[in-house]
């Protein structure tokens, strides 16, 4: 039987304005936790990136959110990047209007006295970076005064990043009684820390493990010469409608981007040393479909969060299986198919055989050229090999 928003207790003016964009069946992760999180709970969520996590929390802050006063906001997001504060504020703000409340992204790298301005002006809603959060707080700019419900958004993310004591300074300033939401793909460590200390008889939902899952994915593992490796990259980036590709460095993501363009492939890097605008323009042109092609870094990654990515790409190699897990998973998310190529170079063969193995993958380390008729559709392969040209 299948669930409606309204039958998990979500207003009416919130379940018509989901429907006007589509959103009529909730997600497993909304089913879980909407209920708990509507009755007021601290609810903790192992839920992937992908799960439609964000709404599930968006929905059960908007229901209850009050009206703020000048510099005291009444709800508050965390979230690791300065790219997914802005998504999560998109998401959100169609939502927040249908309650006349406000919702505002603040993060590092953008003018710190116009967020103070705004924030003086009330902000229901603020989606925030720990540092920049922080500086606004020590600038007297916003206060945690009336602060009714905290969300921690991608905590693992943020514990890889370092931020979790900058996440444990917020949240001992926020100064009373307050329903916490936690979402994040793992549990373990500093987050089950921050979960034991700062959580209140939390509800635990668990909506899907966070790995690779072959029945999700496509994985090909490609062979390929040095020479014409980039042509390979462009043969893939060609068949796909979004393709995110990986590399190891920031040099290496301007480079491989520049290369594409060469071989007619319309491609944007993204990474820290780009300046802010850069990486929203990239971001944003990508998400609305303008840009076909993004390469990216590691770190830069953690804040792309865009559905029907249908290829990832990983130029380089990733260093081990959770990194493989991490960047993988762009694919093959809320319920849409994907692929996943690997390219390997002569002397990187024994790492990736190790790396399958970690990964629990069978699957067959394949020669291509850049002429091979398989990289335009990489989920229709077959495994004879490929005609000749």
């Amino acid at each position: 039987m299948k669930s409606t928003f309204g039958a998990l207790g979500v207003s009416s003016d919130l379940t018509t304005a989901l429907a006007a964009q589509g959103i009529t069946e909730p997600f497993p992760v909304q089913n879980l936790t909407i209920p708990d999180l509507l009755a007021g709970r601290d609810v903790c969520g192992k839920a992937k990136t992908g799960s439609g996590k964000t709404l599930a929390f968006g929905l059960a802050v908007v229901e209850r959110v009050g009206q703020a006063e000048s510099g005291r906001p009444v709800a508050l997001v965390l979230v690791p990047t300065r790219e997914l504060a802005t998504q999560v504020a998109s998401e959100l703000e169609p939502l927040a209007a249908v309650r006349n409340r406000s919702v505002k992204a603040v993060y590092g790298g953008t003018d710190l006295d116009r967020q103070c301005r705004t924030l003086r002006r009330g902000v229901d809603v603020v989606v925030a970076t720990p540092g920049r959060l922080i500086d606004l707080i020590e600038r007297q700019a916003i206060s945690l005064g009336d602060v009714e419900m905290v969300v921690l958004d991608e905590a693992d993310r943020m514990a890889d990043m370092g931020f979790l004591p900058q996440v444990e300074w917020v949240l001992r300033h926020v100064e009373r009684g307050h329903q916490t939401m936690l979402f994040s793909a793992t549990l373990d460590g500093d987050v089950d820390h921050v979960v034991r200390v700062h959580m209140h008889d939390p509800v635990f939902h668990e909506v899907e493990a966070d790995r690779v899952d072959v029945d999700d994915m496509e994985h090909r593992f490609l062979a390929v010469h040095q020479m014409d490796k980039v042509r390979v990259a462009a043969a893939i980036a060609r068949g796909a409608e979004r393709c995110l590709i990986f590399v190891r460095t920031k040099r290496g993501a301007d480079r491989l981007a520049g290369q594409l363009e060469r071989e007619g492939v319309a491609a944007m890097p993204i990474h820290g040393d780009l300046r802010q605008s850069a990486r929203e323009k990239a971001l944003r042109q990508f998400t609305e479909g303008q840009l076909h092609v993004l390469v990216a870094t590691d770190v830069a990654a953690r804040g792309i969060h865009v559905d029907e990515i249908d290829v990832v790409c990983h130029y380089d190699p990733p260093n081990d299986h959770k990194a493989y897990v991490h960047r993988s998973g762009r694919t093959a998310r809320a319920g849409t198919s994907g692929a996943v190529a690997t390219l390997v170079l002569w002397d990187q063969e024994n790492d990736v055989r190790i790396l399958q193995k970690r990964l629990g993958l069978d699957v067959p380390l394949v020669e291509v050229f850049s002429n091979d008729p398989r990289l335009a559709d990489l989920t229709g392969w077959k495994d004879e090999p490929a005609p000749v040209a």
